[in-house]
């Protein structure tokens, strides 16, 4: 049966000639693709290194001009934390793409065929599940490429082991200009920075597994964020936290974390009293550093009258400042890893 339309949806970091089959496949399957780029509006960092625009730039060019006009690209947002926010954008984008495609049929209400392609052989299509009222359609992967190691050959020894057998010749031709940007020089030190804390513990006799604090302080509907002053996430927005010291409970080590890189002007003992709440978040990919395990905390202050107490940046913090709410909602793409969803998640117990 020929369906309307196919959802496709990946990360495409980049798009490779996996991906091009499935492309392929699916619009022998059906009239029309979209194609859903996750992690659209993440900061740069070397597992994300493309932006939306790019990843459909770089899928556009691999494609035949007859393809064009079949294929729509959109992007979503990671909800790291809650799959149903997630699965609540991937419908919409879907809808919004097919009412912006058929407004000129004059009817919303027209049902149409719509199915999900993927390989339910991948452990990274779980998501396949979260879609049953879409026809799930079963595409071949093709054994040995993977986007994973396509981005390690290109920041590895400065990308000299980028191959093109496993990329689109347009593709191929795309990075090796990016290679040249300062965007890439960014990409890569941090690149090298994460290979060298790694190899600091490969003598480890199991994989290491690190624990760390973060504090989600709320005032007067602004949130305190810091910016980072190294490596990895340099010049990013953050939440003020950091590893936990052996000698000390989270709790005592989040207060600590908060102080040192705020110099906030509110007693321990009140920040203490003020936590609300408190979470584990521990997605396995929430760290380039690797399996990283924070406990965080809600720290809502009591307004006093005297306006948001005074903070200013210090240890690993180049800057610390309290952000209204409604301004940090446009943060996504500015905040170092998932700290934009640890902080919308206490946002949505608030």
């Amino acid at each position: 049966m020929m369906l309307d339309y196919l959802v496709f949806i990946g990360r495409f970091q980049p798009f490779h000639l996996g991906h091009l089959q499935v492309v392929k496949a699916a619009l022998e399957r059906a009239g029309k693709l979209i194609v859903i780029c996750g992690s659209a509006r993440q900061a740069r960092n070397p597992r994300n290194p493309w932006t939306v625009p790019e990843r459909e730039a770089m899928l556009r060019a691999a494609l035949p001009p007859q393809m064009q006009d079949r294929v729509f690209v959109v992007g979503c947002s990671d909800r790291m934390y809650n799959d149903q926010q997630w699965v609540t954008e991937v419908q919409s984008l879907v809808d919004k793409v097919i009412a912006v495609d058929t407004a000129s049929l004059g009817s919303r209400e027209a049902q149409f065929k719509v199915g999900i392609v993927g390989s339910s052989r991948s452990k990274h299509t779980y998501y396949l599940d979260l879609f049953p009222q879409w026809q799930r359609v079963e595409v071949p992967e093709i054994i040995g490429i993977h986007a994973s190691q396509v981005r390690r050959n290109l920041f590895a020894d400065g990308g000299a082991g980028l191959c093109a057998d496993k990329l689109p010749a347009s593709v191929y031709a795309h990075l090796q200009a990016f290679r040249s940007g300062d965007v890439y020089a960014n990409l890569e030190a941090e690149w090298r920075f994460v290979q060298d804390y790694r190899k600091a513990w490969s003598a480890a006799p199991y994989p290491p597994t690190f624990v760390t604090v973060d504090a989600v302080v709320i005032h007067s509907g602004h949130i305190l964020l810091v910016r980072r002053k190294n490596l990895p996430g340099r010049g990013l927005w953050a939440l003020p936290g950091g590893f936990i010291n052996q000698d000390e409970l989270v709790k005592d080590a989040v207060i600590r974390e908060l102080r040192d890189e705020t110099r906030l002007k509110v007693p321990a003992p009140v920040l203490a009293g003020s936590i609300r709440s408190s979470r584990v978040f521990d997605h396995p990919h929430r760290s380039l550093r690797g399996r990283t395990i924070t406990h965080a905390f809600l720290i809502e202050l009591t307004p006093t009258g005297e306006g948001l107490p005074k903070v200013r940046g210090g240890d690993d913090a180049e800057r610390a400042k309290w952000v209204p709410l409604f301004e940090f909602n446009r943060m996504e793409a500015e905040l170092f890893e998932d700290h934009f969803y640890i902080v919308n998640w206490f946002l949505g117990q608030i």
